[in-house]
């Protein structure tokens, strides 16, 4: 079958042994799938993510210098069952999983592995427990933005976003939007959008964010104190003396650069809650005595669960969450490679949909 294999730092076309489903497995045609930042980064960067991964404990299961598929945020149909399957979902039937191969050793990562082709590829094999159909009328390429609006859902469960909270999300790429998309399925706000970029503003402001801001003419830490957010401790007790407790700043930090975090710390308010969600392949540095002094709350978070997963399609499929204003390009498997690069330009694109029957 053909497929884009990263090789020698390098995403390659070519044709690759066709995938047979084991046991309780599925073999599914590959419908779409996003091109996600992780592979972006992970094109020239993959051997560091492992090097890193390693330093966790988790003992890579990947080697760099063998083929890999990428593809992790995709929908598919089902074209067979491997042995001792279940047949839960009839072949012809169109789902999305998490992106996860169930042994029974462990795991294997769908996207990121030597063994299980992502869906930069014709066709898959999928664990037959983890998959959720695809509700009547939703298109494949709807339905393969459950996985990266899946991320938004799982950040923003995680804070402490609520009715008494003013959110900044800084970055409106992909995984900014699907934090904003998260924030507005649940009736919250304002929603202050920062990013340079005046298409990806554009975007942002279409996913529901209230307020949106260019950080080269403005700083959007300008706003907190006119949307009742004290910004110093003298200011929250001001506020306590009449009464009241004044709102609580949250930032959603999206971008994953060196010094976007040292810039968040510098400028929010005195109880801030920080939740990180873009990844920086690169160290960075920050001074610790300011997140203490204005009392920081730092949380880093990943993925999602299965529940948030399945819960993302829900609102996907109700029309809760409207993910079409972020996919700004389609792609056949031959034109993979160009859009990795020009993804590099937020005025180009944004997410990528590969679609491997889309014809070049």
């Amino acid at each position: 079958m053909r497929a884009v294999v990263r090789r020698n730092k390098q995403l390659i076309c070519d044709d690759i042994a066709e995938p047979v489903p084991g046991p309780g497995e599925v073999l599914v045609k590959t419908l779409a799938c996003g091109i996600c930042g992780s592979d972006l980064h992970a094109v020239h960067s993959f051997e560091t993510m492992l090097e890193l991964g390693a330093r966790t404990g988790e003992k890579p299961k990947t080697d760099p210098a063998r083929d890999i598929v990428f593809g992790h945020e995709f929908s598919a149909e089902i074209l067979d069952h491997g042995p001792g399957a279940q047949k839960t979902f009839k072949v012809g039937t169109h789902v999305v999983s998490m992106p996860i191969a169930m042994k029974p050793d462990g795991y294997e990562a769908i996207g990121f592995s030597n063994v299980y082709p992502g869906g930069y590829s014709e066709r898959m094999v999928l664990s037959e427990a983890l998959l959720l159909e695809v509700p009547n009328g939703l298109s494949d390429v709807q339905a393969a933005m459950t996985e990266p609006f899946a991320v938004g859902e799982h950040a923003v469960a995680m804070s402490a976003a609520g009715a008494d909270t003013v959110n900044l999300v800084i970055g409106c790429g992909p995984v900014g939007l699907a934090v904003i998309a998260a924030l507005k399925s649940r009736g919250l706000g304002p929603v202050i959008a920062s990013d340079f970029s005046p298409a990806r503003r554009a975007v942002a402001e279409k996913m529901g964010a209230d307020i949106i801001v260019d950080p080269a003419k403005e700083s959007p830490h300008t706003r907190w104190s006119d949307l009742g957010v004290p910004r110093t401790s003298s200011e929250r007790m001001a506020a306590m003396m009449t009464g009241q407790t004044g709102k609580r700043a949250i930032v959603f930090e999206c971008v994953g650069v060196p010094g976007v975090i040292g810039n968040i710390i510098e400028s929010v308010p005195v109880g801030t809650q920080v939740i990180v969600v873009g990844v920086c392949m690169e160290t960075d540095t920050i001074e610790p005595f300011l997140c203490i002094s204005k009392q920081i709350d730092f949380r880093f978070v990943l993925g999602y669960s299965a529940a948030e997963f399945a819960a993302t399609l829900g609102m996907i499929a109700d029309g809760t969450i409207d993910v079409l204003p972020a996919v700004t390009d389609e792609v056949g498997l031959d034109g993979v490679a160009d859009a990795f690069k020009a993804l590099a330009d937020p005025e180009r694109q944004c997410k990528v949909v590969v679609v491997p029957g889309l014809a070049a």
